[in-house]
């Protein structure tokens, strides 16, 4: 199991098994916030455990996500579907950058281009370890 947390601890998060790839996305939101995304779909192996009152929810207007920082420290911890999809299950993912580095250092980079295309770029090899400087 995966763990993170905010700076001060009060919005930490779980994420059962292994994730295949961390994507890291170039749109205006995460080149900003400058997080790296696991997913999941909320009560299914990913969970958010923190008091309601302890984060709040960002949606760009028109938006699908909202994102979700630490009312606390300010950290970017996750986000979640505005909406349940067909299915019934709503998309999560959560900013692996709030693990421990030696904890998710292996997992392999995806990069998405959701500024132009709107679609994941060609492997190059890169993992999480590659993203910490």
């Amino acid at each position: 199991m995966l763990e993170g947390s905010c700076q001060c601890g009060a919005v930490r998060w779980t994420y059962e098994g292994q994730p295949r790839s961390a994507t890291a996305c170039n749109c205006t939101a995460c080149r900003r916030y400058g997080s790296l995304w696991i997913y999941g779909y909320e009560g299914e192996g990913v969970s958010i455990h923190a008091d309601s009152d302890a984060h709040r929810g960002y949606e760009r207007p028109g938006g699908v996500l909202a994102f979700h920082f630490c009312l606390t420290c300010g950290a970017v911890t996750h986000w979640r579907g505005r909406k349940p999809g067909p299915d019934g299950r709503r998309r999560i993912a959560v900013n692996v950058r709030l693990s421990e580095p030696e904890t998710v250092s292996a997992i392999p980079l995806q990069r998405f281009d959701g500024l132009g295309t709107f679609e994941d770029l060609p492997p190059d090899g890169r993992c999480v370890a590659d993203m910490w400087f």
